[in-house]
């Protein structure tokens, strides 16, 4: 990683002329020093918003937790590696995406979809219907979908993931990610217009 202070002074950026990256340069460089009061600090600020990825995936909340602990022992680990290039919250985004698929494939395993024809599911969802869920229970609803859907759908919906993508961190093909996604949508709609009849 470059010099913080040298980084500091060749970008022009002006979010890093503010307070708030020299705090962050701060703290992370706190935390490579392994400094466990700044560790605590990041982990106090940020796992919520990891926590909040990690339970779109995972409803278990010992599962969950577990997951929770694996992505910060990975920031942690790889602190060194953060360039402030980019957003910070976003590099830790993608450790937390990276970390959740890898539990995901656990589940993956030999569920390939054989399927010779796939034809794209426009599920149609009343949006009236969608408009009166609360988040908390779209989230229950999609939790509801089987494994290998719910990952299909959280990271093409929520992470905007293409189907090649999905299909190389699932280990599935790209045609199994579409038929997932697919599938995925048809049981979120039987599920959401269920709610409004």
């Amino acid at each position: 990683m470059v010099e913080l202070t040298e980084q500091y002074n060749i970008t022009g950026n002006t979010y890093r002329e503010t307070g708030e990256w020299a705090e962050l340069a701060t703290l992370v460089k706190d935390c490579i020093a392994q400094n466990r009061l700044a560790q605590k600090k990041l982990y106090d600020k940020y796992s919520p918003m990891i926590y909040a990825i990690v339970k779109r995936y995972e409803y278990n909340e010992q599962a969950a937790g577990e997951i929770l602990n694996d992505v910060f022992l990975k920031i942690f680990t790889k602190l060194d590696q953060y360039s402030f290039e980019g957003a910070f919250e976003g590099w830790m985004r993608r450790i937390t995406i990276n970390t959740v698929t890898d539990h995901i494939r656990k589940y993956v395993k030999d569920k390939q979809v054989v399927s010779g024809e796939l034809q794209d599911y426009n599920a149609f969802i009343d949006s009236s219907a969608v408009d009166g869920l609360a988040y908390k229970e779209l989230v229950q609803l999609i939790h509801g979908l089987p494994e290998v859907q719910k990952a299909v759908f959280n990271l093409h919906v929520f992470e905007s993931m293409p189907h090649k993508e999905i299909g190389q961190v699932l280990n599935i093909t790209e045609n199994n990610s579409r038929w997932y996604l697919n599938m995925a949508r048809k049981n979120l709609k039987e599920k959401i217009n269920s709610l409004i009849k």
